[in-house]
């Protein structure tokens, strides 16, 4: 399965055309015909995914309108970071004629911050966009991103392994808390299927997988009133909320529960140790959910709730970046992108969509032809996807739609990549062979943290 790996990008000067609020006065750059070129990580919908769909859409339209605009997708190698930095790079110095980038949630601060990116119009952040996902576009009060494609953290589980562990309830779509997975990986421990080694397996090598499994165990250690930053981006915490938060995270990551490997595991590395029968349980992301279906079709073997506890909220938006001479069209182009029908077309390919209409409104439908992908990343293979009777993935509405209006955020600061770095490099200590007490855990990740994010 492929990772969704979607970078930094930045947003461009000038007004978006269709109007917005008053902030919108803006001089628009109304630019000159040509390409408009958007700059995204791979689409794990496969070649020729639902995202080139959507553009060729939109191209179609302003073929037949003669408006000499035409929008191109440029995807971009590497990881995230990786990605990150080439749009830094590249924006900074204005060595990429980039007119649209594809941005990670947590990178909308930083790129804002450093006047990368202008305001857009209010009004593409309507009310059908999912209130939490619409927060990831704004920095001090300005909107500087469309919400494209959101994420969040999901419990994956065996049912087959549940079954074989003698436990009744096999089915587990209401929701469960961390004590009541402690006991369901009890019994499995006791009544081990075959193949199976541990309880539960996710992303706890020493990258962003790190920080969001943290962040999560954290914030469900405070409750509501999880931060570790102010509004500003400002570090903070206390020490005794750092504790409590790691606390939290030795719990669930202790040797009876969580695989060994969980320990070294991304996102490709956890699915497979899953997909294998090595754990009944998996915290993971929605884009694997078509890839899981494909290796267990049906409901039979397979299910997926919500993570117990919070889960993170992640997610890629669109922004127009602050040099491009098209910003006003390319403001047109985020706007057909991230409308309902768009949003439609990216759930049934298997993102998660941003807006809620998307989830509940059966008279919203995607336009675009095979919106439905195959089950592969590659693109390969029949639809095994479980899906409604108005054609949506069978969990949407009632799984991923309510985890994504309860999603917490990972701080958002411009000085994420700071934050993310050290956050991920002392909590290492955590998994080593001699770690050190929870309190003096803390006391080390809050001077490192007071030090990588200054007033």
């Amino acid at each position: 399965a492929a990772l969704l790996l979607l970078l930094p990008t930045a947003c461009a000067g000038g007004d978006g055309a269709g109007g917005g609020s008053g902030r919108d006065a803006a001089t628009p750059t109304a630019g000159v015909p040509g390409d408009i070129v958007v700059a995204s990580g791979r689409d794990v919908t496969g070649k020729n995914g639902i995202r080139q769909r959507l553009i060729d859409a939109w191209n179609a339209e302003q073929e037949k309108a003669g408006t000499g605009y035409h929008a191109r997708l440029v995807e971009l190698p590497g990881n995230a970071d990786e990605q990150r930095s080439q749009l830094l790079g590249a924006l900074q110095s204005g060595s990429a004629a980039y007119d649209v980038v594809n941005l990670d949630v947590t990178w909308v601060p930083e790129f804002a911050a450093a006047d990368l990116i202008s305001p857009l119009p209010e009004s593409l952040l309507d009310e059908d966009v999912i209130p939490a996902v619409a927060s990831t576009a704004r920095w001090r009060g300005e909107v500087y991103a469309a919400p494209f494609n959101s994420d969040v953290g999901l419990l994956y589980y065996r049912r087959d392994h549940l079954r074989q562990a003698g436990v009744e309830r096999s089915d587990l779509t209401g929701g469960l808390d961390w004590p009541q997975l402690k006991r369901l990986i009890a019994t499995l421990n006791d009544h081990k299927p075959p193949g199976y080694e541990k309880g539960w397996t996710t992303q706890l090598a020493g990258y962003e997988g790190r920080t969001v499994n943290a962040v999560e165990a954290f914030a469900s250690a405070a409750g509501d009133g999880f931060a570790l930053t102010d509004e500003d981006g400002r570090y903070d915490a206390t020490v005794e909320e750092l504790t409590e938060g790691i606390t939290e995270l030795r719990r669930r990551t202790e040797a009876a529960t969580v695989l060994p490997g969980a320990f070294t595991s991304d996102e490709a590395a956890s699915l497979g140790d899953f997909a294998a029968g090595r754990t009944a349980f998996l915290r993971h992301w929605p884009y694997v959910y078509p890839a899981l279906h494909q290796s267990f079709p049906g409901d039979d073997r397979l299910g997926v709730t919500s993570l117990p506890g919070r889960a993170v909220l992640g997610g890629q938006n669109l922004a127009v970046t602050a040099g491009s001479p098209r910003a006003t069209k390319a403001t047109d182009l985020i706007r057909f992108l991230t409308g309902r029908q768009s949003e439609r077309c990216l759930l049934d390919a298997g993102f998660a969509a941003t807006r809620a209409s998307a989830y509940t409104d059966d008279s919203v439908t995607c336009a675009v032809a095979a919106a439905t992908p195959s089950a592969a990343p590659t693109g390969e293979g029949a639809d095994t996807v479980p899906r409604d009777a108005a054609g949506r993935p069978r969990y949407a509405r009632d799984v991923l739609l309510p985890a994504l209006r309860e999603a917490v955020h990972r701080p958002r600061t411009p000085l994420y990549g700071a934050f993310t770095q050290t956050f991920t490099t002392e909590l290492g200590a955590l998994f080593s062979e001699n770690p050190p007490g929870d309190a003096e855990l803390a006391r080390r990740l809050d001077e490192a943290l007071r030090r990588a994010l200054p007033d």
